[in-house]
């Protein structure tokens, strides 16, 4: 059986997604490195208390933190852009997470490329290296 793109990214998301809870327990701790279609779309650094370091590939870091205001929903919100959240729903895969965003739940899911316990090299205001 040969399923399309689309059918397969259905059959992937099938599953539950993490709660708040259980995407806590993964990331803190860590920076993650994010792909979309393969290639790097930005790195996150996990902190206690939900605290979180976003940087888009190429671009300075910007501090933030996380909520779960439904269960499976798993919003960002950066100190660059208050009010304004970036909700997403993460997977646990074979290969790693997966994540899909609510704003675009058609679009390109992004995938957890790598996963380490070294801070971010951050440039931008208040962050240092």
């Amino acid at each position: 059986m040969n399923l399309g793109v689309v059918d397969a990214q259905l059959v992937a998301f099938a599953d539950e997604p993490l709660s708040g809870a259980e995407f806590e327990a993964h990331v803190t701790g860590k920076t993650l490195t994010y792909a979309q279609d393969g290639v790097i779309w930005g790195r996150e650094q996990y902190e206690p208390g939900r605290k979180v370091i976003w940087a888009f590939e190429g671009q300075d870091c910007k501090r933030g933190w996380w909520t779960e205001p439904e269960p499976g929903l798993i919003c960002f919100e950066y100190q660059d852009e208050p009010g304004d959240l970036e909700c997403w729903r993460f997977f646990r895969r074979a290969n790693g997470l997966t994540a899909l965003s609510d704003d675009a739940p058609d679009g390109l899911p992004l995938a957890v490329v790598e996963e380490t316990a070294d801070p971010m090299a951050c440039t931008g205001p208040d962050l240092g290296v």
